[in-house]
């Protein structure tokens, strides 16, 4: 009985989700002014009078190709453009093989079926996310929504966010599907520099109606690189953040650890060893510079953008930590340590700016260098801790280099979103 009970749970929570893979759990909510735009759109033709079920039909039969799949029309270079952005190798042999490159893009794609189609339940969730502040700002202003104080990124996307619907409501327009009128604040050439930020064709003929069409259709692609974006942006400065600090801790002499241990309060057992030492310090670390899974978690909500622009600051606020420490313990010159730990700083950034796993990957693999370089460096700590210092900023230096030679035209991408 109990299987039967369970089975007939498992087959409805099927459903469910195959309903929503369809599309109907979202559009069979629309207005048909808004199926019919969605058509437009997407350049699906329509009769005209049409009835409502008509339009849904028109609409079922392109969802899958045009939200869950909207690859399925790319051409061969922007196929193999996008998982060059993603980091991945097209498959030798196949790189004119558009049928092999659209299943490798699938493969690699950054949400699932049912991610795709859910989206579209909660347009305000993301819709926004590929403004610059000062379009939320006046997008607020004229709708006579005051600006949060503090004024920033995160605060003026929560509230265009909080007030959508109800802005919608007062104009007396639909919000599942937006119309122009989301976008009556911006001008002409704000919506042509969308579209030249992303390397994105200018629609023609170029009217203001065919611009915000076809925004509105790239807005949930724009919105899903800009995640990408943050992603990689948060490994790579986490990345860059641990290699620096792993550097000096393997330099450090045992006083020059237990010495940090009592500034921060942190209790060392009797007896430990140099590589407990360090264990312990870095350990900590993750405590005191707020890069724990905790932290990382709690500071997830916001634009992908702002995610990045979270990341960046906690890496650039650790990075003074460290220099201040440099000063101190090393001995280095005020400029000197400044300068190498901003480099480091700066390679962290670029690479988290790219918005590529090679720019990523190249980070991961400076930050190796890195610790390889002082390690070596630690069997004579007393007396080679000013080598070992050297030593890690001249792989952060590299890292720079690599990153902007491997992702240069996703630094320009991510630099835009920030």
């Amino acid at each position: 009985m109990r299987f039967f009970a369970a089975l007939v749970v498992a087959l409805t929570a099927d459903a469910v989700v195959a309903s929503s893979w369809f599309g109907k759990s979202v559009y069979n909510k629309w207005h048909e002014t808004e199926l019919e735009r969605w058509l437009s759109d997407h350049n699906v033709p329509y009769p005209t009078p049409a009835d409502r079920k008509d339009l849904e039909n028109l609409v079922k039969d392109n969802w899958n190709g045009k939200v869950v799949q909207p690859y399925q029309s790319w051409e061969t270079p922007q196929l193999s453009a996008y998982l060059k952005e993603r980091g991945y190798q097209v498959k030798k042999g196949t790189e004119k093989n558009k049928d092999s490159l659209i299943s490798q893009v699938k493969q690699y794609w950054y949400e699932t079926e049912s991610e795709a189609t859910n989206a579209y339940t909660n347009v305000r969730d993301w819709i926004f996310d590929s403004w610059t502040d000062s379009q939320l700002k006046t997008f607020l202003d004229k709708n006579g929504i005051p600006n949060p104080t503090p004024t920033n990124r995160a605060s003026l996307l929560k509230t265009a966010r909080e007030n959508y619907q109800s802005i919608a409501n007062k104009l007396g327009q639909n919000y599942y599907y937006p119309g122009n009128w989301l976008y009556e604040s911006w001008s002409d050439s704000d919506l042509k520099s969308w579209f030249d930020a992303r390397g994105y064709p200018v629609p023609q003929p170029t009217s203001r109606d065919s611009l915000i069409a076809s925004l509105r259709r790239q807005s949930r692609v724009a919105s899903l690189k800009s995640s990408a974006a943050a992603s990689s942006a948060s490994a790579s400065a986490a990345s860059a953040q641990a290699s620096l600090s792993n550097a000096l801790f393997d330099s450090w002499s045992e006083s020059e650890l237990k010495k940090w241990f009592d500034t921060n309060g942190i209790k060392v057992p009797q007896g430990s060893k140099k590589n407990e030492l360090v264990a312990l310090a870095r350990k900590h670390r993750a405590q005191l510079l707020g890069d724990s899974a905790s932290a990382t978690l709690s500071s997830a909500y916001g634009a992908a953008t702002t995610r990045a622009g979270n990341e960046y600051v906690a890496a650039t606020n650790g990075a003074q930590y460290y220099i201040d420490l440099v000063k101190e313990k090393l001995g280095l010159a005020a400029s000197q340590a400044s300068a190498s730990v901003t480099s480091a700083t700066g390679a962290a950034a670029k690479s988290a700016s790219s918005a590529s796993a090679a720019a990523a990957k190249s980070a991961s693999s400076a930050s190796k260098e890195a610790v390889k370089s002082a390690s070596s460096a630690s069997k004579n700590a007393g007396k080679n801790a000013q080598k070992a210092t050297d030593a890690a900023s001249e792989s952060a230096s590299k890292a720079k280099h690599r990153a902007q030679e491997a992702g240069q035209k996703a630094t320009d991408y991510a630099k835009e979103e920030l």
